[in-house]
């Protein structure tokens, strides 16, 4: 996709969290992660989860089996927090043991245990 991605706009500043992860090298269950993220088959529980805890907005991008999710939250947003309370609603850790058959990590772990925080390295800031 060459033409980008639209961002939202928010009436307040927002930071951003950039995680990684792998998924297991296999085209079915890659195929099967793809469609188990599409907004027809997402849990709504697992969405209602996210916005619960206070995040703004969330993306993953893919590339092979390689992902990378972009969360964006209030400048107020706690990280540990908002992830040890995720970990708590409604079949949120049904949801994570569900993908987890996806994805390269321990069985039983949280979003939080899978997902690898990443450091930002270059930033295109204004002088």
């Amino acid at each position: 996709m060459t033409e980008g991605y639209k961002e939202k706009e928010y009436k307040q500043p927002v930071k951003r969290y950039v995680q990684t992860m792998e998924l297991k090298d296999n085209p079915e269950l890659i195929r099967r992660y793809r469609a188990a993220h599409q907004r027809e088959n997402f849990w709504p529980e697992i969405k209602a989860g996210i916005r619960e805890v206070g995040i703004l907005e969330m993306e993953v991008y893919m590339i092979g089996t390689r992902l990378v999710l972009i969360v964006e939250a209030p400048l107020d947003f706690d990280w540990d927090t908002a992830m040890a309370r995720l970990a708590t609603l409604p079949r949120q850790q049904e949801w994570e043991d569900y993908v987890a058959q996806f994805q390269k990590c321990t069985s039983g772990e949280t979003s939080d245990e899978k997902w690898k925080m990443m450091e930002r390295t270059f930033y295109l800031y204004e002088d």
